[in-house]
């Protein structure tokens, strides 16, 4: 999704029997969210340790992530999702609810969550299932969960298995976190979330920082760039792939020593 172009250089024109070249891939992307449609369910945790400025602070990132979203689908804050794209809500303490299907009401939405209250446990399993139940499996749009929550899981069942199936359904899982009264787990969002970690999951200890983690978040989901991009280059089998520089983010690379049907082959996965 979103390369616009792609270019391979050689630093050299020959090279000796046991020499070395280099060969340096280049790819171009215009990330737009509004040529690849997007649906996504904002779940917002408002158990009782949410009461107070941290509920407050978070219905003004929530807020600023669905403003965002609005004027990145049609280059317009005009109070509606466009181009195909949809925000959902989805809020939870000792159960969750669907506050709003997905929709493209900026009004409607805000208005979702300007009416969270806090009180109750905090059961994320019920949460990311709920999330889950709002996409449409045949829809072609990306789908993607925004999963904030202050604590660890006091009610319910683990979710790392419901978070697991929506991942392997197609779904991204993007986590933030408060470090409220109970502490809260890293290890635990990091595994819930899609990886890479440093991109899908976002943590802070001052709920005054969470409406730019949820700004940040937005800009990143409206300005996704290439993603999902598998690239396989062959070489001659007189030639060996001795190392590979990859770029700083969103890149692992696999030399191909896995897939005993593709010897002599690179393969970059951009994610």
């Amino acid at each position: 999704m979103g390369i616009t172009s792609s270019n391979k250089q050689i630093d050299r024109d020959r090279i000796d029997c046991d020499g070395m070249l280099k060969v340096t891939l280049a790819l171009s992307a215009s990330p737009d969210i509004a040529s690849n449609p997007t649906d996504i369910v904002l779940v917002l945790e408002r158990s009782g340790s949410m009461e107070g400025a941290p509920l407050a602070n978070l219905k003004a990132g929530a807020k600023t992530f669905i403003d965002i979203i609005d004027e990145a689908t049609d280059n317009s804050k005009d109070g509606n999702i466009g181009s195909g794209s949809r925000i959902g809500i989805v809020s939870f303490a000792d159960t969750a609810t669907a506050d709003t299907l997905l929709i493209t009401s900026v009004a409607t939405l805000k208005s979702a969550v300007d009416s969270l209250t806090a009180g109750g446990f905090t059961n994320h399993a019920d949460a990311f299932a709920k999330a889950k139940q709002l996409f449409d499996p045949l829809s072609t749009n990306a789908k993607v969960i925004v999963m904030f929550t202050d604590g660890q899981t006091t009610a319910g069942p683990p979710a790392a298995p419901v978070a697991d199936a929506a991942k392997a359904s197609g779904i991204i899982i993007y986590c933030i976190g408060l470090i409220g009264a109970d502490g809260i787990n890293v290890d635990v969002l990091n595994n819930w979330a899609t990886d890479p970690d440093d991109s899908h999951v976002a943590v802070t200890p001052d709920d005054a920082d969470l409406e730019e983690l949820f700004k940040d978040l937005a800009t990143n989901i409206s300005k996704t760039g290439a993603t999902n991009i598998v690239i396989d280059e062959v070489v001659n089998p007189d030639f060996v792939i001795t190392d590979v520089v990859p770029p700083a983010k969103r890149i692992c690379y696999d030399d191909g020593s896995q897939h005993p049907s593709m010897e002599n082959t690179g393969t970059w996965r951009f994610r």
